[in-house]
């Protein structure tokens, strides 16, 4: 087990499964064996705001937000907040965009614009390497459940932590989430995992 922390920043719009994919992370690193610290914001989650957690593991972790410039990894699960939070994102960090577009009040009222060239934006400033898509709706939906689009991230950022096999995840998936809907998202993680 390595000695330094890694840090994980999710975030997106409320609604969107944030906060159970950050539990499910904190769980299968604990299974692991990692201490892990979790710190999470809800903002205005329930009209849609932003909503942010911290998922930080390691051989020992004292805190549980990682400071500007020190994370490893940001899940964003919509992709205007993929800008929200770059100053977070250590030198040589890996962006995660789920490619789905939830448009704030301000664009709802014809206040402003959604922002165009997000991503040309991100791999202009981090490279195309560290910048990856994920076409999270379409993904969940072929999966048989639309409201897996956490579950297709979850398979996604399993990608990057190769320490943790697939089947530790998905042992967990089966232990938190209600049987009824599984089998529909250890196939979501599958393709997020494929993806």
């Amino acid at each position: 087990m390595e000695n330094r922390v890694k840090s994980l920043l999710l975030a997106g719009v409320g609604g969107q499964g944030i906060l159970l994919a950050s539990d499910i992370i904190c769980k299968v690193m604990m299974d692991k064996g990692y201490d892990v610290k979790k710190s999470e914001v809800h903002g205005m989650a329930q009209r849609g705001g932003c909503v942010t957690s911290h998922v930080r593991y390691g051989e020992k972790v004292y805190s549980p937000l990682a400071r500007k410039g020190d994370v490893d990894m940001i899940v964003s699960f919509e992709k205007l907040e993929s800008l929200r939070y770059l100053d977070y994102l250590k030198t040589g960090g890996i962006i995660l965009v789920n490619d789905e577009e939830i448009y704030p009040p301000s664009v709802n009222l014809g206040e402003a614009d959604y922002p165009k060239e997000v991503y040309e934006s991100l791999r202009s400033q981090f490279g195309p390497d560290n910048v990856k898509v994920i076409s999270g709706p379409e993904l969940a939906a072929k999966a048989g459940n639309r409201r897996a689009v956490n579950t297709v991230m979850l398979g996604v950022i399993s990608r990057f932590i190769p320490e943790i096999s697939a089947e530790n995840w998905k042992k967990v998936l089966r232990n938190v989430l209600p049987e009824k809907i599984v089998q529909a998202n250890l196939k979501a993680f599958d393709l997020g995992r494929a993806a």
